[in-house]
């Protein structure tokens, strides 16, 4: 199912998005109004050479940057960009370009507006944070020998004076990505997912050639600072021992095995599911099959779990490799971590991409049992139906088609029909796809120039989302449950499915830690209903261990779980029904419209009373 990917389990934090904004620069007719991002315009810029050698050659580089300065200048003067997400993409490649031209008040001026775009408290305060560090230490004009002391203390100094308890997690996070990152990890990943695409077509976009940016301006300047970046964060970490309060799970509501409640059956729509770790929780058709499953190219096959193949001899090894990257990533000191940071720090160029792809299999493979023990918890009456599709893990996508996006589109009504059949009254989806990822995968492809690819993605994304969309339409008696998505974005602007959508029938939720506050990766938008915690939530995965995963893929199924249980509760509900006894349990902070069990369950008892 190519526009569609079930949310990583992992991010690396490469490099900063950019943005340009040219002193003086006044529009001198109407701007086009943006909409959407397809209302972009798309930039293609040459390759002479393989972009893994571009970056990293001064006269090659200077060339495509004098290109991505005047198409970003002529693009901010043309377009009237609202989407705060768009704008921090322009502001943070100018960021990255007035860094590494040493123009150091610009890039002052572009932090100050990059914060000012933040909505979210933690990133208002944390946003290129490190470059702001780097500046100030390179208008001390240290000797080059005395830079990676100085920045240190600069680093230490800001983070010092941020509130903790409002940005750990971002902190946790910048220290983890710099301590698996290296200059032939990042140099690897161009190798292998970036120039045999540009070696079909002669060009990249204008996307890939903001990753290069941000490439080099981690090579030239961060790297080498890679040592001062993790001393100064782990210094605040360890200074900080004190974990943020958790008002989420006091709110979480068990059900009892005698409860007075009926059994209800929730679909676990995703990468499979060990379904021996549920035992007798899982539903059994007439067939004696307890759900159903796609493979990659939308075909009936019979396996609930992802078969490993001949990865399942690397198992293990690749269980604690994913157990490291979540504790270094949480500042969590075990063999796990220090075993990864070693690995990651010793890795050729040439092991990018099986490292990467392994890491991408797991995930996929364990992502269904972890999103189901969320949905199923404290709740006897639950029973799962599997409904299995398949994820590509590889660095390059196949390449999207027309002809597939069909086999998709009907695919994902069987997939429907059969839920309708068992009798499912929530489903759990916590996947999803926009127009430019279809784009994105052409690309990484070496299908045409950016018109083509533009043309072709709107035909092919369009085949996929109104098929979904008419599978849900023909569910009303069905909640469908969505993760709104881990990209820090407006899923509206981004037309994200299927967490974009709007039905009666139908809620998308957004990730908030176990404080309540939203997560720096969480989407957000208009179709946003409602958040719950999708930070660090333990859960099984395939063999029964458990691990701790983050994502709005671990936040949607704490509705879901919610659902069950008013589903479970009164079996008269309806899927509207259940859907405003969820909104009118929430506490609203801001945008974020927290979810509580505990309230919505309440006010289900009071009307099962005649109390309302």
């Amino acid at each position: 199912m190519h526009p569609l990917k079930r949310f990583p389990l992992l991010t690396l934090l490469l490099a900063s998005a950019v943005v340009f904004l040219a002193p003086g620069l006044r529009a001198q007719a109407a701007k086009k109004p943006v909409h959407t991002a397809d209302d972009l315009p798309r930039h293609t810029y040459p390759m002479p050479k393989p972009p893994s050698e571009v970056v990293k050659d001064d006269a090659a580089f200077a060339t495509l940057v004098a290109a991505v300065k005047k198409d970003i200048a002529a693009d901010l003067a043309a377009y009237d960009i609202q989407d705060r997400t768009t704008l921090q993409r322009y502001k943070g490649t100018l960021l990255t370009l007035a860094t590494l031209d040493g123009d150091y008040a610009t890039a002052r001026t572009l932090i100050s507006e990059l914060r000012a775009l933040e909505e979210k408290p933690s990133l208002k305060l944390t946003t290129a944070l490190v470059s702001e560090a780097f500046i100030d230490a390179g208008e001390k004009h240290p000797a080059a020998g005395a830079l990676p002391g100085v920045f240190q203390a600069e680093l230490t100094a800001l983070a010092g004076k941020l509130p903790w308890d409002v940005v750990q997690d971002d902190l946790k996070g910048t220290k983890g990505s710099y301590e698996v990152r290296s200059e032939a990890l990042l140099i690897g990943l161009v190798q292998q997912q970036i120039d045999p695409a540009a070696k079909s077509t002669g060009s990249i976009s204008g996307d890939v050639a903001t990753q290069l940016i941000g490439i080099r301006n981690q090579i030239v300047n961060f790297i080498p600072l890679k040592p001062a970046i993790v001393a100064a964060l782990d210094g605040i970490v360890v200074a900080h021992r004190v974990e943020k309060p958790d008002r989420w799970t006091p709110t979480l509501v068990t059900l009892s095995p005698d409860a007075k409640a009926s059994p209800v059956l929730v679909g676990i729509w995703d990468s499979g599911v060990d379904t021996a770790i549920f035992k007798d929780r899982v539903y059994t058709d007439a067939a004696g099959h307890h759900g159903f499953a796609f493979n990659l190219h939308s075909e009936p096959v019979p396996e609930l779990l992802y078969p490993l193949g001949d990865a399942q001899a690397r198992r293990k090894e690749e269980y604690a490799r994913l157990k490291g990257f979540l504790d270094v990533r949480a500042s969590i000191d075990s063999p796990e971590a220090s075993a990864l940071k070693h690995y990651m720090s010793s890795l050729s160029s040439a092991q990018v991409k099986p490292t990467i792809e392994d890491l991408n299999l797991f995930g996929n493979y364990s992502h269904g049992t972890h999103v189901t023990g969320i949905a199923v918890a404290g709740n006897p009456f639950a029973r799962i139906v599997v409904g299995r599709i398949t994820f590509d893990h590889h660095m390059i996508p196949e390449k999207p088609t027309v002809e597939q996006a069909r086999k998709d589109a009907a695919a994902y009504q069987v997939a429907v029909d059969y839920f309708k059949k068992a009798g499912v009254r929530v489903i759990n989806m916590s996947w999803g796809g926009s127009l430019r990822d279809v784009e994105d995968a052409l690309e990484a492809n070496g299908v045409g120039d950016a018109a083509e690819r533009k043309k072709a993605a709107r035909e092919i994304f369009d085949i996929g989302r109104d098929g979904l969309l008419a599978a849900f339409k023909s569910a009303p008696e069905i909640l469908f449950v969505a993760a709104a998505g881990n990209s820090d974005n407006d899923v509206k602007f981004d037309e994200f499915i299927p967490s974009s959508f709007q039905l009666p029938n139908m809620i998308t939720v957004g990730a908030v830690d176990q404080a309540g506050e939203e997560t720096s990766f969480s989407s957000f938008g208009p179709m946003v209903n409602v958040h719950a915690n999708g930070f660090e939530v333990d859960s099984y995965i395939p063999g029964g261990e458990r691990l701790k995963f983050s994502g709005t893929s671990m936040a949607s199924p704490q509705v879901t779980n919610l659902a069950a249980k008013l589903f479970a509760l009164d079996a008269k509900l309806t899927p509207v029904e259940a859907k405003d006894l969820i909104l009118a349990g929430c506490q609203k902070n801001g945008r974020v419209n927290l979810v509580n069990e505990q309230k919505s369950v309440e006010l289900l008892n009071q009307k099962l009373a005649g109390g309302s």
